[in-house]
């Protein structure tokens, strides 16, 4: 048994296995809290039904952390102190960057953020270079000996951090934990991983990065929130980070927030362009296309443009895949992707090294990934699903690179509704903002 597994985490065993181990060097509790008519989940702290969840054994289960393996209440949860037993790491950082001085200002903040224990936002709009501005922060952690972990709502993200943090701190055994991944735990000084994945986690992180925390699932959910902050150490830090911070973010973090309105090239966010496609719904159903998207298409594939095309809803991922192969000549120069995809990652990889020219997605590549010089088409930005941040977030997928730092944002809708007028503000006072910070 390595108790390396133990530090820091709760891992479930049967009770005969964990009574046996010795009470002087691990801790436990109950897997399942059984009550007379509830149960209580000391892993996702959910309470449920007990009628509703119990198995042929007669034990109770949970439903609500399934996802992570079966946890039943004849297991304990177990669990070591985290030692933060690390060598010593004295120069982590390889990073041959540079800042701009409106992103040294808030990785300086940040960074004594970290040393006095503090909670803090950066809001930092999209193709700010957020990633960067961790780095200077992260790397005094490491020196330090303490344990650092970044955390996004979904794979994708982590996929596209996961290489980054590698090449930067060459010298640092990093853990890769999601859902996909193949290898089991590790235990490292700096951990990549979804946030469901910190259900796992008790007191183990000197230092919490949550990136994106605005995006589906962990925004207003009580339940990642709460693991995240277990997965804290009492003394520890916490950093949220995103460009689109929900009101109660922005008054919650009102005095700790690093702020920067300013791409790191210093060219503005580009503005979101509205089509008005009335009855594009009905076409879509019929096997047909709106004229103007027809036209998009055709232009970006005749110029070898790499684009995004969002659509709202799965559904539409079929009739627009069909209508494709019927009208764009040659062999398939796309890939449609979803939540559910299991070649979700791969096809992101494709698409990042030019193998395919465009991808159709829902929402699941809104933010988080990175692909250089393209543009986006959203159908159907008024639907609901499509919330102002979603909109800024999918137009933020444009312009990221310097070699590139312009680009077009088609939004088809068959109204111009609420929504894309706010987004289109947002753009719009942001950039305002950028050009006096860039002064």
């Amino acid at each position: 048994m390595d108790e390396q597994n133990f530090w820091g985490r709760l891992v479930p065993l049967p009770t005969a296995e964990a009574r046996a181990l010795p009470t002087e060097h691990f801790q436990q509790q109950a897997a399942i809290e059984v009550g007379s008519s509830f149960l209580h989940c000391n892993r996702c702290q959910t309470d449920c039904e007990k009628s509703r969840n119990e198995l042929p054994s007669g034990d109770y289960y949970c439903r609500t952390c399934l996802n992570l393996g079966r946890l039943d209440s004849s297991m304990q949860l177990v669990s070591q102190a985290e030692p933060n037993a690390f060598p010593p790491a004295l120069n982590p950082l390889a990073w041959t960057g540079e800042l701009t001085a409106q992103q040294r200002d808030c990785a300086d903040q940040l960074q004594r953020g970290f040393q006095t224990h503090q909670d803090q936002l950066l809001w930092a709009v999209t193709g700010a270079g957020k990633t960067e501005i961790s780095f200077p922060g992260i790397a005094w952690a490491l020196q330090q000996g303490l344990r650092v972990a970044v955390a996004a709502p979904r794979v994708d993200v982590c996929g596209e951090l996961y290489p980054r943090y590698q090449a930067v701190f060459p010298t640092i055994p990093i853990a890769l934990l999601h859902g996909h991944t193949e290898t089991g735990y590790v235990y490292r000084q700096l951990t990549i991983c979804t946030t469901h994945q910190l259900l796992r986690f008790q007191a183990a992180f000197d230092v919490l990065i949550l990136d994106e925390v605005d995006a589906f699932p962990y925004a207003s959910n009580p339940m990642l929130e709460q693991a995240a902050r277990r997965a804290l150490k009492p003394m520890g830090s916490c950093l949220l980070m995103t460009a689109t911070p929900s009101l109660r973010l922005q008054r919650k973090y009102q005095g700790r927030t690093a702020y920067l309105p300013r791409r790191f090239h210093g060219h503005p966010l580009p503005q979101i362009h509205w089509r008005v496609a009335v009855r594009w719904r009905r076409q879509l159903q019929q096997g047909k296309l709106p004229r103007i998207l027809r036209s998009l298409i055709r232009t970006k594939v005749h110029a070898q443009q790499p684009f995004l095309l969002f659509v709202p809803r799965i559904r539409d991922l079929d009739p627009l895949d069909r209508y494709l192969h019927r009208h764009v000549a040659g062999p398939p120069c796309w890939e449609t992707v979803y939540a559910g995809d299991q070649e979700r990652i791969s096809k992101v990889e494709r698409m990042r090294n030019r193998k395919v020219l465009f991808l159709v997605t829902t929402t699941i590549l809104e933010r988080g990934v990175t692909f250089p010089g393209i543009d986006v088409i959203i159908l159907g930005g008024d639907d609901r699903v499509f919330s102002v941040a979603s909109l800024v977030q999918m137009a933020g997928r444009v312009g990221r690179k310097a070699s590139r730092p312009t680009g077009q944002v088609d939004c088809i809708v068959s109204g111009y509704t609420k929504n894309v007028r706010r987004a289109r503000r947002q753009i719009a006072q942001m950039n305002r903002k950028g050009a006096r910070a860039n002064v």
